[in-house]
Parts: structure tokens; C-alpha cells; sequence
């Protein structure tokens, strides 16, 4: 699992020219010109655990090895003291196989599926709420003055999405520096290869942020709780339920971050203001309009 190192303090970064991502298509724009487009590429990965098939997600295909240790990681089919042997990604079989010393069995988890609101149609096996009763999360601060710097420095940075949109991001990040930037076609899929890289990396979440491109939705809200880091934050809005499970476990959820404005719906006791916004730039109209229509 070869990772990207660059000199800005990332560890891991977006890829948009890596081979095999994007298509280049051929249509016809509004005026009846043909228009040249790369497109995001989109392929099924089937995981598995051990000897048995656990999902199928669709994925651009990137970190496929990330994407299987996060999502059993944040489905609680892999525990923190379980111990990989071994991960085989099959790229012609289109399949990822995550071995463990012990044996599993989840039969029963996997007869409760829930189709989520992720793009891509996300999926949670077993109770959604499961792992969160008793969960306490860091009480670690977070400067906005940090946040500020990450929302600049992540949204110019060369990704997928800025080259061919239709895309999600998320960015683990660690005071204002952005430390891992995953991308795919569903947030949640996103969010798994994080996990993923933080499990086989043995990296702490307590002072880490989650950033996202995408809504603030339950599953997002979740899956970041499972993860140990205590504050989530996106360019996009958020939805009820999100909000509700955030406050009732005390995880710090800050959503409509656009130039110097953003909304902390959850835990705004982590934040310290340390920054006057007046004398953050703000974001153009054009761009905020963008935002609006995600």
C-alpha cells in the first residue's frame, strides 16, 4: 500500500492525474460544441473478511486496501486488538481480502443492512448506533484560526474534484495541517480509507480533525464518533439526525465553512476564537454559490 509523500507535511495527497481514475469522454456543450471532458471512473469492489464476502461498494479504485480496513474497521468487524495478517487486492477480480489471526464470523451482523443517504448508496450493517453508548471523545481544543487555514489551503488544492467534480473528499487533519486527503465517488467511502489508514498506521485521533466536502450527515457523524476524533467539519450543511447524535455524544460538528463564515451545530465548547474574521478573507460570491448547489 504505497502512499505519496510531498514536501508540504502531507502524508498522503490527491492523485488526479494517477492512470486509471478518470476517462476522457467526448460530448456537446450548450453552444452544439464538442466538449472534451475527464470523467471519474467508477468500479465494484467486493471485500471480504477472512473466507467471507462482506460487501461490494462501488469506488473510483484508489486505496482499495485502506477502503476494506476502514469500512470493517467503522462496521466494528475489525477491533482494535485484532491482528491483519495480510491484505490481497485482486485487481482483476475486483476483489480485496482482509486476513486476521482469529477467526470471524458476522453472519448475523450482515443480515441487518441499511441503505444510507451516502452517494454511491452507502451501507451499514448491524445496529447504525452500535459502538456510540458510552463513547466519550476527546476534549481536545481546535483553534479557528487552524480551521480557517485548512479550508483555505484544502479547497485550491489540486485534487479529483477540482478536475473532474463529481467527487468527494475527506482530509484528516492535525492542528492546520492536512495530513491525509482520501477522495471517492461516496463520501462514506471516503471516510473508510482515512480509517483504514489510520488503523494500519496506529495513528491516534484525539487531536485530529475530520474534514469533508460533503454533508453532515448520520453515517459521516458515526463513523467519525468510532474513529475517536472529536471534531468533524465540511463546506456543506448538515442534516437533523446528524446534528442530534453529534450533540448526544459530544462531537464538535461545524458545517457552511465558506471564507470567514462557518456554523458550529455541536460541541462549540472545543473552539477557541482566536482569530477576528473580519480579518479573514472572504470567499467570492461565484464560490459560495458553488458551494450552495453541493
Amino acid at each position: 500500500m504505497a502512499i505519496s509523500e510531498d514536501t508540504d507535511g502531507m502524508i498522503v495527497t490527491p492523485r488526479p492525474d494517477a492512470p486509471g481514475l478518470t476517462r476522457a469522454v467526448q460530448g456537446v456543450d450548450q453552444d452544439g460544441q464538442v466538449a472534451d471532458l475527464s470523467v471519474v471512473e467508477e468500479r465494484p469492489l467486493t471485500i471480504f473478511l477472512n473466507s467471507q464476502e462482506i460487501v461490494t461498494a462501488m469506488t473510483i479504485g484508489d486505496y482499495p486496501e485502506y477502503l476494506a480496513i476502514g469500512f470493517l474497521r467503522n462496521q466494528g468487524m475489525l477491533r482494535d486488538d485484532d491482528q491483519i495478517t495480510r491484505v490481497d487486492y485482486d485487481d482483476d477480480l475486483e476483489t480485496v481480502v482482509v486476513r486476521t489471526a482469529t477467526q470471524t464470523n458476522h453472519e448475523e451482523k450482515l443480515k441487518k443492512k441499511t441503505r444510507t443517504s451516502g452517494c454511491a448508496v452507502g451501507t451499514v450493517f448491524g445496529d447504525m448506533m452500535e459502538g456510540l453508548e458510552g463513547l466519550t471523545l476527546p476534549a481536545t481544543q481546535v483553534r479557528t484560526s487552524d480551521l480557517y487555514a485548512l479550508a483555505h489551503r484544502i479547497n485550491r488544492m489540486p485534487s479529483l474534484y477540482l478536475s473532474a467534480g463529481a467527487i468527494h473528499g475527506t482530509v484528516l487533519c492535525q492542528g492546520a495541517q492536512p495530513l491525509v486527503y482520501m477522495e471517492d465517488v461516496g463520501r462514506h467511502n471516503a471516510v473508510d480509507k482515512v480509517a483504514g489508514w489510520m488503523f494500519q498506521s496506529g495513528t491516534t485521533a484525539s487531536d485530529k480533525v475530520l474534514y469533508t466536502t460533503g454533508r453532515l450527515t448520520s453515517e459521516m457523524v458515526i463513523k467519525t464518533a468510532l474513529m475517536g476524533i472529536p471534531v468533524l467539519a465540511s463546506r456543506s450543511g448538515f442534516t437533523a439526525w446528524g446534528v442530534e447524535i453529534a450533540r448526544e455524544i459530544g462531537l464538535t460538528l461545524i458545517g457552511r465553512m465558506r471564507g470567514k463564515r462557518f456554523v458550529c451545530l455541536s460541541g462549540n465548547d472545543r473552539l477557541i476564537r482566536d482569530v477576528d474574521p473580519d480579518t479573514v478573507s472572504d470567499e467570492p460570491r461565484k464560490n459560495r454559490r458553488k458551494s450552495a448547489e453541493k
